[in-house]
């Protein structure tokens, strides 16, 4: 008799705890709001920053569209989705943020290569949701390494653009 009131009560908390997991079926455990939206697209993001590397905007796409289908539900269409990214890199910029005197010159101690990206997000499903933003992030660089070196550093330039995503990401499906 105990046995089955246990059981009983353990088959309620399950088909409880269920119920409070799943809600209405839109909200994930990254946070995201997808609302009815079932597709996205995600078109190439081109490289107009006048000194950017050639390989900029393959990596940033490519970046862009692995981080929203690992971190959404959404299926990836080549065009027309619920959801729709599309955008250009319009900044790719490195400056000395650090001025050093050695030796009696004054010389960059640390370089930053700021990198901007307009993003423009339509959801079709909800207009409301839509924008238009500049999304931009920063890496410092030592003054030592010139253009060439920091354009070659892979690791850097991708947790750049990894900030830029998140950002893009927040705003669209997280709603922060």
């Amino acid at each position: 008799m105990i046995w089955n009131n246990y059981k009983r009560l353990l088959a309620l908390c399950l088909l409880v705890l269920a119920a409070t997991l799943t809600g209405c079926g839109i909200y994930s455990f990254t946070g995201t709001n997808t609302g009815a939206a079932k597709t996205m697209s995600i078109q190439t993001f081109p490289n107009n920053a006048p000194n950017g590397p050639s390989a900029l905007s393959q990596q940033f796409t490519e970046d862009f569209k692995d981080f929203f289908q690992r971190n959404t539900t959404l299926k990836l269409v080549p065009r027309d989705g619920d959801l729709q990214f599309e955008g250009a890199i319009i900044a790719y910029d490195l400056a000395p943020a650090a001025i050093e005197n050695q030796g009696g010159r004054d010389q960059a101690g640390i370089n930053r290569l700021t990198i901007q990206v307009r993003v423009k997000f339509t959801n079709t499903l909800d207009p409301k949701q839509d924008f238009e933003q500049t999304f931009q992030s920063y890496e410092d660089f030592p003054g030592t390494q010139d253009a060439s070196q920091i354009s070659a550093n892979q690791t850097k330039i991708r947790e750049i653009n990894r900030r830029i995503i998140n950002d893009a990401f927040n705003k669209s499906v997280a709603n922060w």
